[in-house]
């Protein structure tokens, strides 16, 4: 317990991860970026999961991730669990059957550096298919998403976020603009991402302030849209 309050370090530990003070120094600047992907997909996810696969690709898959997987789960599960946490994240999930794999690939992508949580729903066919969000390390210790549902998407997360699924059709942006300004809604960063012209995009907008439930059916009644969630961080 001292070494851990010291330096980071966690050693024959029986229900966290073992890491030395070396290994918590390397990681730290992960584990921001961990929380926030695990929670953004726990977010998105309206239904039971049946799996979850964490992937570290590049610099990251060089280093100790077990307490990484811990948090990425602790996020992900807490929307729905309260009580959920690093010691017992894992047995929730184990006794819940919900299958957790881990993969590294020490290659680099399209980014030096890259945690990729997949998470697939239960529930009927048409809604278990596999949701992605994957993040990055912007100057060494910025958190940025990069890919949401396999869309190309950069983004800073800031405590209340505004996500959006739509076909990407002309007008949306301006009718999302003009719905947030009649609510006295104060637009801090903007994010877009699409598939293909016309096709799924993703609009993922940070708010200065929490989105009431009136608010959130005017966003899901405007032409197109498809998915429309509150997010907090």
């Amino acid at each position: 317990m001292a070494d851990f309050l010291l330096t980071g370090a966690i050693s024959n530990a029986v229900n966290v991860p073992s890491l030395t003070a070396e290994e918590a120094r390397r990681i730290r600047p992960y584990i921001t970026l961990a929380e926030q992907l695990g929670s953004f997909a726990g977010q998105l996810t309206e239904s039971g999961i049946t799996e979850v696969a964490v992937e570290y690709e590049g610099a990251i898959a060089e280093l100790n991730v077990k307490p990484l997987t811990a948090i990425v789960l602790t996020a992900l599960l807490s929307p729905q669990l309260a009580s959920v946490n690093m010691v017992n994240a894992a047995v929730i999930c184990r006794d819940r059957d919900i299958r957790v794999s881990e993969t590294r690939r020490a290659e680099p992508g399209d980014y030096q550096t890259l945690i990729r949580v997949v998470v697939t729903p239960n529930g009927p066919p048409a809604e278990r298919r596999p949701r992605e969000v994957s993040g990055t390390l912007f100057g060494g210790d910025k958190p940025r998403l990069v890919s949401v549902e396999n869309i190309p998407l950069e983004a800073e997360l800031g405590g209340n976020m505004l996500f959006v699924r739509n076909l990407d059709k002309p007008g949306f942006i301006g009718a999302l603009g003009q719905t947030m300004g009649a609510a006295s809604v104060n637009i801090a960063t903007f994010h877009l991402g699409r598939i293909a012209p016309g096709q799924d995009a993703i609009c993922l907008v940070e708010i200065d302030q929490p989105l009431t439930s009136a608010l959130l059916d005017a966003v899901r009644g405007l032409p197109n849209v498809i998915q429309v969630k509150s997010l907090r961080f």
